[in-house]
């Protein structure tokens, strides 16, 4: 972890026009300097940079955040990956905290195998471009492909040799350890210090990390032997683990948040000619079924994937199942359908760029109807078949997370099957209802101190948690544009100031309120230690945070316009922050504890059904009593509240 003291250097020196500027134009607008947004396709400007806040801010796309979040976001790379880098740009010496015996150690490992796997690439490039066995086998076969040099060099390409051990005892007299050699995978340790290439005789493809480092090779055999694999790959290992990795996303990375698109091919010769033919938002699973891990690998970049199959049905009726993962994912799934004889590699050579677009605009289809028309031509009139084909198709229709999404998936399926909208969401709400049974099952057998995997996960990956979202972060927007604000003096000689800060904590605290969101909670609790500190400013002290979570929430809270819940202004104009104040501070208390309130009274409701199917008048008689005081605070809120907000129980 990188110190405190260490990001306020960083941050200081990276002034955020200097590291836009390396990568956009930027002309002066006012006290802000404009640009064209390098996150998407725009034509008039729309892309704010302010060298006073030290924020970037996009009005067409919403990207927004200081100089850390646009490395991030334009390098695609995680948050100290980010502070390391601007590190490096400043000639600022980082700084981390000391690591345990046993971190270290593990580092070592870590760093030592990706410094094997580091020679090993340059030796299987080396060899394929200045080695006579390299170029008259390994090159000619790239280029028999067709793929140029330039591409060849893109993706550090390499051959390995035909020799027991020629890459192993090169790596040995470079100084390289065997454990590591072996450990990686590259080489294959038997008895009597037998030590042999895992790779050799093969053209070599590196695999490389969102960041760029090599974490596995693999390797394809050029000559025909039945009993060799055609393809071989690196083993698991402590820096490659397959089912979080994709081959090509590191070249691929921003061309997906550009193109807010990702194609996801089979093979690594796919990913290869795609980009050859101007391509690049493409990446491979490397012939595995798809993962959970992957999923999550594209989902940071976009929503929205293309699968893209050849004419083999045998192949797509295997490999369609994974895509049901994309689907539970959230993500939006369009499947395109290459003609017979053609796969992406073969496709691409024959086409540029704009014809491969637009034959994509022409034919993909979304995953559904693909997927129903599919296995339509499989079922025929046999009834039998039919059945457990509604039944298959509902059960991907019934984990996609989006209700609206969900709805217009069963009118379309109603149609294409001839069935009842009806009986499909029958269908759905049984598949739901035992889902939800499974997984409370199995969250009473698990640990009591471990969360349910599916929160587990969703903090894991900054997922929105909290049932109250909206109004934990209303609160802190305030708190960080206005927590140093006075908001009014506890007497009259003005001698007493109470900071808006003050009241919100105060308000809070009274009525031993917390948030559930863990980002938001860290993040009031910090505010609590630290706002009473001299000339302590909320917006600096949490937009540079080290907690990268909460820096990037920061950026996008003040950038973010706070609404509340129905305006009606007494001007014509709309009113800013400074000039609804007074009506701003308490709103955004009272509306999160009205939402506490509800959500309790909805609770008793539940337990008052309990109790009566249980037959218990007295517990009965309890839970109307504290339902009658909950009443009373709804009432005396929603007064305060005002017809400005609308919320149904």
């Amino acid at each position: 972890m990188i110190d405190q003291p260490t990001i306020d250097r960083i941050t200081e020196a990276a002034q955020i026009q200097d590291v836009v500027g390396d990568f956009v134009t930027l002309k002066k607008r006012g006290v802000n300097l404009l640009g064209l947004c390098p996150f998407h396709g725009e034509k008039t400007p729309s892309f704010i940079v302010s060298p006073a806040k030290g924020i970037f801010k996009c009005f067409g796309c919403g990207k927004g955040g200081n100089s850390v979040h646009f490395i991030m976001e334009h390098e695609q790379i995680s948050y100290y990956e980010a502070l390391k880098y601007l590190a490096r740009k400043y000639n600022i010496e980082v700084q981390e905290r000391e690591l345990s015996p046993e971190e270290q150690a593990v580092r070592n490992d870590r760093e030592s195998m990706f410094l094997v796997n580091e020679f090993a690439q340059k030796h299987f490039t080396h060899t394929l471009h200045n080695n006579l066995d390299g170029k008259a086998i390994g090159l000619s076969y790239f280029r028999e492909r067709g793929f140029r040099d330039d591409i060849i060099q893109k993706f550090q390409l390499g051959y390995s040799l035909e020799q027991r051990d020629a890459f192993t005892q090169a790596a040995i007299r470079a100084g390289y350890n065997k454990e590591y050699l072996v450990k990686t995978g590259l080489t294959l340790e038997g008895d009597n210090n037998y030590l042999a290439d895992r790779f050799r005789g093969r053209v070599m493809f590196p695999v490389h990390s969102l960041s760029g480092k090599v974490v596995a090779f693999g390797g394809r055999i050029l000559k025909k032997d039945d009993k060799m694999a055609k393809y071989v790959n690196s083993p698991e290992s402590e820096i490659y683990h397959k089912s979080n990795e994709l081959y090509g996303i590191y070249f691929a990375k921003q061309s997906i948040v550009k193109q807010d698109r990702c194609f996801l091919v089979e093979g690594y010769t796919d990913v290869i000619s795609m980009h050859q033919s101007g391509i690049e938002n493409v990446v491979a699973s490397s012939g595995t079924s798809l993962t959970p891990g992957q999923i999550r690998l594209i989902h940071r970049f976009t929503e929205n994937v293309t699968v893209i199959y050849d004419g083999d049905a045998a192949g797509i009726k295997a490999s369609i199942r994974g895509i049901d993962l994309l689907l539970e994912e959230g993500l939006n799934i369009k499947v395109l359908l290459l003609p017979d004889g053609d796969d992406p590699d073969s496709f691409a050579r024959k086409t540029n760029a704009s014809d491969f677009i637009e034959y994509v605009e022409r034919n993909a289809s979304d995953f559904i109807r693909f997927k129903t028309n599919l296995l339509l031509a499989d079922a025929g009139n046999d009834p039998v078949k039919r059945a457990g084909l509604v039944l298959d198709i509902v059960r991907s229709i019934s984990i996609i997370p989006n209700t609206a999404i969900r709805g217009e998936y069963v009118k379309e399926c109603s149609t294409l099957l001839n069935v009842e909208e009806q009986m499909l969401y029958y269908e759905i709400n049984k598949l739901k209802t035992n889902e939800q049974e499974k997984n409370a099952t199995r969250r009473s057998n698990a640990a009591p101190d471990m969360p349910p995997p599916d929160e587990f996960f969703a903090h894991e990956q900054g997922v929105v948690t909290s049932r109250f979202e909206e109004q934990e972060r209303n609160i802190l927007q305030v708190l960080v544009k206005h927590g140093e604000a006075v908001f009014f003096y506890s007497d009259e000689e003005k001698q007493h100031p109470v900071t808006v800060g003050d009241y919100i904590l105060e308000e809070l605290e009274r009525d031993n309120l917390v948030f559930e969101n863990p980002v938001h909670a860290l993040m009031f609790e910090e505010y609590k230690m630290h706002h009473k500190q001299e000339n302590f400013s909320a917006e600096r002290f949490f937009l540079y945070h080290q907690n990268g979570q909460i820096s990037m929430l920061t950026a996008d809270l003040v950038t973010e316009k706070y609404t509340l819940s129905k305006v009606h202004s007494k001007i014509k104009r709309v009113e800013t922050d400074a000039e609804r104040f007074i009506d701003l501070v308490p709103r955004v208390v009272f509306e999160f504890k009205n939402m506490l309130i509800l959500d309790m009274i909805k609770q008793k409701l539940l337990q008052m059904k309990a109790a009566n199917d249980a037959k218990n008048n007295a517990l009965v008689d309890e839970i109307m009593q504290e339902m009658s005081q909950l009443e009373v605070v709804k009432k005396q809120l929603s007064k305060t509240l005002g017809e400005r907000i609308i919320i149904k129980l």
